[in-house]
């Protein structure tokens, strides 16, 4: 049950998220590659990927020689202009609260631009708080509009409260084309619920992931700032908030912004798998483990029956291979404990189909606009199988 009660946010955690992030330390390849999670945050890269590069096909479809302008809210360190070079865009405007992630983001490409020269877009920095500021007073041009809005596993932020929800939600939608996209990655208030629901005190995870709830109550959560701490290794250690789907679809309606489809992280990548990029870009990404381990390697996990599937698959496909092959099987997999931190997350993607009503500009209270109570879908259905399962 989600119910429409004032929720515990009260709008003072943007700035320990920003500390957060302007903590963290740059890593190189050699140390990512050494960490528990490095197949867990490339197959999270992944689906960002496949994310954008569908979406922008789908751009492309309806106007092949339309130059391509996006808006990356919550941009971070720029974990995403490599993909926006390969998805061949003109025009990107990144915005984020942390100032030296912000920092760190132009510098990267400024480099690049240093290399690529004007075969790469053109770039713009904004240091704000998308939950808090309007970026259309920010913009070098007033006039800019996007095609394309992409906010990567860091929407969640913005459900602290009610006012910051309409924010971010205007701030994706204000300058969006009737006919773009507004795309992202966040964790299923679904899935978590039931996770905790099953958990024998408030918090549940593994050797990769935590996630705590300060609350007792596992029946009913407000709408808005229903806060949980969320740890991953080595990675993130911060307050983090659930968002619950229908109230999001019904915000986002007042903003013009029509769902399409949303997917949990196992079904946008099961049906991905028959799609040949995106199976190419898996195998040159290192999204799964190799299983069997190659030369030598230990597994990523020391855990045996993190692997248990893998090996089951493993062993069916030995049964039907040709007995005069000598070449051994290899599949690609996640350790049990990355996949079950994977799918904790969705993927959303909305079509601006309509100019935000000007009128609603001074958001009503927040009561006006949500049921007493709503209630929560309370499926138990699991995650689906991981790779290599």
């Amino acid at each position: 049950m989600m119910a429409a009660v004032p929720g515990s946010g009260s709008g003072d955690h943007s700035q320990t998220v920003a500390n957060h992030y302007n903590k963290l330390e740059e890593s190189g390849l050699e140390q990512r590659s050494r960490s528990r999670i490095f197949y867990l945050r490339n197959f999270n890269n992944w689906i960002k990927s496949v994310l954008i590069a569908r979406t922008l096909e789908k751009l492309r479809v309806k106007d092949s020689q339309r130059t391509i302008s996006v808006l990356d809210l919550c941009s971070g360190k720029g974990g995403d202009l490599l993909k926006w070079k390969k998805g061949k865009i003109d025009n990107l405007v990144c915005a984020d609260i942390a100032a030296t992630s912000v920092e760190q983001s132009e510098i990267r490409y400024n480099d690049n631009r240093q290399r690529e020269g004007n075969r790469l877009y053109k770039a713009e920095f904004i240091v704000a708080d998308c939950t808090k500021e309007r970026l259309k007073d920010k913009y070098k041009n007033p006039d800019q509009s996007f095609d394309l809005v992409s906010c990567q596993f860091s929407f969640h932020y913005c459900f602290e409260s009610y006012s910051q929800a309409l924010m971010m939600l205007r701030n994706a939608s204000e300058c969006l084309r009737v006919g773009g996209y507004f795309i992202g990655t966040t964790p299923n208030s679904n899935e978590l619920i039931r996770r905790l629901r099953k958990s024998t005190d408030n918090s549940f995870g593994n050797e990769v992931y935590n996630i705590s709830f300060s609350q007792k109550d596992k029946t009913n959560f407000p709408l808005f700032g229903a806060m949980y701490n969320f740890h991953l290794e080595g990675v993130v250690d911060c307050p983090e908030f659930l968002v619950y789907f229908p109230v999001l679809e019904r915000l986002a309606s007042l903003f013009g912004l029509k769902l399409v489809k949303k997917w949990s992280f196992s079904e946008f990548f099961k049906q991905n798998l028959t799609h040949k990029e995106s199976l190419s870009l898996l195998s040159a990404m290192q999204a799964l483990e190799p299983f069997p381990s190659v030369g030598g390697t230990e597994p990523m996990s020391a855990n045996k029956d993190d692997y248990k599937c893998a090996h089951e698959f493993l062993s069916s496909l030995s049964e039907s291979h040709t007995q005069d092959s000598r070449r051994p099987l290899k599949i690609g997999t996640l350790s049990q404990a990355e996949w079950d931190a994977a799918t904790i997350y969705l993927v959303f993607v909305f079509e601006k189909v309509g100019d935000m009503s000007p009128s609603f500009a001074a958001a009503p209270d927040s009561q006006s606009h949500t049921s007493a109570s709503l209630s929560a879908n309370r499926s138990s259905a699991g995650d689906g199988n991981k790779p290599g399962s």
